[in-house]
């Protein structure tokens, strides 16, 4: 798992092909903490059409993940004539612990038709920093986990991105700090990781003047950050490369910067599960 274990990689060549055929090949560029590979590399269903997304404001900032996520499926054409039924739970600045699992994974406390097939959970950005909030964290994703999954679903954990450098609490090492967490968290749990944060590293470490969070505080993503979150998510759940998906969000990202976010995403989830992109999510 080059990828992890050796530092931040990049592609020889970004190419606009639509779909890959393999693993491309990687060079290390970075000294980065050495991380743990993702135990759970593929879900059961390979075409999840009922996703409840539980998280807080870096989940609703830019119209909200899951609608950006839901028309890249549409757009795609992975469910053929199904529709995606997605809902999003969300309270600003909520960690894991805070949110009333057990009512909204109740399809019908949502108004949601079919049960949910997936729970994507995402925690505080801060949740690896400290021991104690570390903890905290675990405790909530164990207690979650068993609630998702005696409703039938299953747990997801969407690893949250780094600060930017402006952020009074950046450090170098906090994408790799909660890359360990997630893993080692879902590992434990027998959960799947969305490594939305080691894309956000490897987008910047390729176009450093890409702005991927929200000036004013260096914390939210901004709307190219939500939608390589969005790429990210598609690729990790669907198994289908997002390169050359004609989603834009009705033409406000730009043809050059959705393709080069699609491929981020797509080099950063073959890497990270060691999987080409036409193999079943």
């Amino acid at each position: 798992m080059a990828f992890l274990r050796a530092g931040l990689l990049v592609l020889s060549a970004v190419t606009a092909m639509p779909f890959a055929t393999g693993c491309a090949p990687l060079a290390a560029q970075t000294a980065a903490e050495a991380l743990p590979a993702s135990a759970v590399r593929q879900l059961d269903e390979a075409k999840p059409q009922t996703i409840l997304f539980v998280g807080n404001s870096y989940f609703y900032y830019n119209d909200s993940l899951h609608n950006h996520v839901q028309r890249m499926v549409v757009a795609s054409g992975v469910l053929g004539d199904a529709e995606p039924s997605y809902k999003s739970a969300t309270i600003g600045g909520a960690a894991l612990r805070d949110h009333a699992v057990s009512h909204l994974v109740d399809h019908a406390n949502l108004r949601v038709d079919d049960p949910f097939e997936l729970v994507i959970l995402q925690g505080i950005s801060s949740a690896a920093l400290t021991e104690e909030s570390r903890k905290r964290f675990n405790e909530a994703a164990t207690k979650h986990a068993a609630t998702i999954r005696a409703t039938g679903a299953k747990p997801v954990f969407y690893m949250t991105p780094a600060y930017a450098p402006a952020h009074r609490r950046y450090s170098p090492d906090m994408t790799a700090q909660t890359a360990r967490l997630y893993i080692d968290t879902a590992n434990r749990l027998d959960a799947m990781v969305i490594p939305v944060g080691l894309a956000f590293e490897e987008a910047l470490r390729r176009r450093p003047d890409i702005v991927l969070h929200k000036p004013f505080d260096s914390s939210h993503p901004s709307m190219l950050g939500t939608y390589l979150a969005a790429a990210t998510v598609f690729a990790t759940l669907y198994g289908q490369s997002p390169v050359g998906n004609p989603y834009d969000y009705f033409g406000a990202v730009s043809a050059e910067d959705a393709l080069f976010l699609q491929q981020v995403a797509q080099d950063t989830v073959s890497s990270f599960f060691e999987r080409t992109a036409n193999d079943p999510a």
